[in-house]
């Protein structure tokens, strides 16, 4: 068992929180056309978008190396407008244990938020944390709201 970590960051949100959330619930194959400095592709490898249970798989640039990331969908609330996706293949895992990242959108008075956690466990010391991969997830998330501003 490694050393558990979780981190956390808050992106306040210029665009309409419902397009954001459905754009990643729905269309995420649609994210690489708004932030195509991150995200290069998407391949749904098994069941239907949108839906628990579904294999996806992420083609990105992250610290100037191509990466995959292949993901189950393990939580959709479209109350709460919370997902949760657990990394089962690809370069996190190679080295991290127990991958998993959590996006939810809330409005705090008239301010919408997006909230990401990633969860993982580094099996010792002498790996890093993965604040980078943080700072990449903000990056997108902000490439993604930049898009749907410029489009209203």
């Amino acid at each position: 068992m490694g050393l558990k970590s979780v981190l956390y960051a808050k992106i306040e949100m210029k665009a309409n929180k419902d397009v954001f959330y459905d754009v990643f619930t729905n269309k995420p194959h649609l994210i690489s056309t708004m932030c195509p400095l991150h995200v290069q592709g998407f391949e749904l490898l098994d069941g239907v978008i949108g839906t628990v249970g579904s294999k996806i798989c992420w083609m990105y640039t992250f610290e100037g190396k191509k990466k995959i990331s292949k993901q189950i969908i393990e939580t959709i609330d479209h109350e709460k407008k919370v997902l949760t996706f657990k990394e089962f293949e690809g370069d996190v895992v190679d080295i991290y244990d127990n991958f998993k990242s959590t996006s939810h959108i809330e409005t705090k008075g008239e301010i919408n938020l997006v909230s990401w956690t990633i969860e993982y466990e580094r099996p010792n010391e002498n790996v890093p944390e993965l604040v980078n991969l943080l700072d990449f997830i903000v990056g997108m998330t902000k490439a993604v709201d930049d898009h749907h501003v410029k489009m209203n």
